[in-house]
C-alpha cells in the first residue's frame, strides 16, 4: 500500500503577484480588442503606491493604460484606506512599454520552416518548453488539491465582495493537503487559509479571538459552501484547519509584499502535480507559445483522458523561435495509458496540429477578447487557466475532440 500526501496551493485576485497577472492581462486584453494582431509583452510590478507596467508592445490599438490600471486595481477591491497603502485612486501609475524587437517579429511573421501553408506563417514568438496535463481525479479533469485550493480562493474573494464577512480584505492565499492511496485520493488531511482582515472583526481586538472568529466564519461560509459537492468532503473532527497561523494579516497587498507579473506559474497550473515548463501565461498575446502551446499542451492531456486512452497524461511540447512546427512531441501516461507512450505519442502527432499558427486559429487566441466584451485574459489571470468551471475556456472543451479519438481507435 502506497500513502503520501500531497499539497497545492492558491491565492486569490488580491495577492500582489495576481494584482500584477491581471493588470499584464488587461492590457492584453485591451490591446486585442482593438486590434487582434497586437504583439504584447506586458510586465507589471506593485508595491506600496506605486505600479509600473513595462514591457514590448506592438499594436494599432490607442489605449488609456493608466486609466485601464486604476479600474483592475479597483475591482480588485484596493479603492480605499482600509486596505492599507495601496488604493486605485491614489497610487502612482507608470507606464514603460516599447516596441518588440524588430528580430523576434520576422521570425514570428513568417516561419522558418514556411512553404506554403498559411499556418506556417506564424513561428514560435520563443523556444522553449511547455506541459500540458488532465487526470481523472475531478470532473474538470485536474488533480483534486489545486481544484480545491483554487474553489476555496474563489469562495474567498466572493464572500469579500457580497461583503458576508465584511471584515476580510483583498490579499488571501489557501493551501489544501490530499491524503492518497495506491495513487487515488480519499481524503482531506489539512485546510490552510491565511486571509488579510480588518484590525477589528466583528467587535473583536484581541489577536486569538480574531484568530477563532475568523476559524469559525471560514469554516462555515468559505469552506462548507466549496466543498459541498465532493464525494471527499472535510470533516471539523479529522480535517486540520488552520488559519492566520502567524496570529493576524492585517497588513497585507502591496503594503506588505511586492508584486510581479508571473511569479504564480504552478498556481497558475497544475499546483506542483506535473511538471512546468517555466514560463508565464499573463502579459503575453498568443504568438508567445509560454501561453498558446501550454494551453494546447493541456487540450491534449485532456482529450487523451476524456476519450479513457489513460488515467492521467502529461504531454510536453517542444519550439525553436521563428519556427512553427514543434521540435518535440511527448506523451507520459505513468503507466496508467490503455496504449504505450510511444503509440499515444503518434495519435497526438497524427490527430493535433501543435503549430502556433494553428492553435490560434482553433482556440480563436485573438478574437476572444473582442468576443467577451473586451475582457477574457484577465479573467484567466486568477483562479487558474485550466479547469475553470466558472469560465468558457476553449482549450477544456475537449468533448468533441474525444469523441473523434475514440472512433478512430474503435
Amino acid at each position: 500500500m502506497n500513502r503520501y500526501v500531497f499539497t497545492s496551493e492558491s491565492v486569490t485576485e488580491g495577492h500582489p503577484d495576481k494584482i500584477c497577472d491581471q493588470i499584464s492581462d488587461a492590457v492584453l486584453d485591451a490591446l486585442l480588442e482593438q486590434d487582434p494582431t497586437s504583439r504584447v509583452a506586458c510586465e507589471t510590478v506593485v508595491n506600496t503606491g506605486l505600479c509600473l507596467i513595462t514591457g514590448e508592445v506592438t499594436s494599432n490599438a490607442k489605449v488609456d493604460f493608466i486609466r485601464l490600471v486604476r479600474k483592475v486595481i479597483n475591482e480588485i477591491g484596493y479603492n480605499d484606506s482600509r486596505a492599507g497603502g495601496f488604493d486605485s485612486n491614489s497610487c502612482a501609475v507608470l507606464v514603460a512599454l516599447d516596441q518588440q524587437s524588430p528580430d523576434i517579429a520576422q521570425g514570428v511573421n513568417e516561419a522558418d520552416d514556411y512553404a506554403s501553408d498559411p499556418l506556417d506563417l506564424v513561428g514560435a514568438g520563443d523556444q522553449g518548453i511547455m506541459f500540458g496535463y488532465a487526470c481523472n481525479e475531478t470532473p474538470e479533469l485536474m488533480p483534486l488539491p489545486i481544484s480545491l485550493a483554487h474553489r476555496l480562493s474563489r469562495r474567498l474573494a466572493k464572500v469579500r465582495h457580497d461583503e458576508t464577512l465584511e471584515y476580510l480584505l483583498p490579499d488571501g492565499k489557501t493551501q489544501v493537503s490530499v491524503l492518497y492511496e495506491n495513487d487515488q485520493p480519499i481524503a482531506i488531511d489539512t485546510i490552510l487559509i491565511s486571509t488579510q482582515h480588518t484590525k477589528e472583526v466583528s467587535g473583536l481586538y484581541g489577536e486569538e479571538e480574531i484568530r477563532k472568529k475568523i476559524q469559525e466564519d471560514l469554516w462555515e461560509h468559505v469552506v462548507i459552501p466549496s466543498t459541498s459537492d465532493l464525494i471527499i468532503q472535510p470533516k471539523l473532527e479529522e480535517t486540520r484547519f488552520l488559519v492566520n497561523p502567524t496570529g493576524k494579516f492585517v497588513v497585507g497587498g502591496p503594503q506588505g509584499d511586492a508584486g510581479l507579473t508571473g511569479r504564480k506559474i504552478i498556481v497558475d497550473t497544475y499546483g506542483g502535480y506535473a511538471r512546468h515548463g517555466g514560463g508565464a501565461f499573463s502579459g503575453k498575446d498568443p504568438t508567445k507559445v509560454d501561453r498558446s502551446a501550454a494551453y494546447a499542451a493541456r487540450f491534449v492531456a485532456k482529450c487523451l483522458v476524456a476519450a479513457g486512452l489513460a488515467h492521467r497524461a502529461e504531454v510536453q511540447l517542444s519550439y525553436a523561435i521563428g519556427v512553427a512546427k514543434p521540435v518535440s512531441i511527448l506523451v507520459e501516461s505513468f503507466s496508467t495509458g490503455k496504449l504505450t507512450n510511444d503509440e499515444l505519442t503518434k495519435i497526438v502527432i497524427e490527430n493535433f496540429d501543435l503549430r502556433p499558427g494553428a492553435i490560434i486559429k482553433q482556440f480563436n487566441l485573438q478574437k476572444l477578447p473582442s468576443m467577451n466584451n473586451g475582457s477574457f485574459y484577465k479573467k484567466t489571470a486568477a483562479y487558474g487557466h485550466f479547469g475553470r468551471p466558472d469560465l468558457n475556456l476553449p482549450w477544456e472543451d475537449v468533448a468533441k475532440k474525444a469523441i473523434v479519438l475514440k472512433q478512430n481507435l474503435s
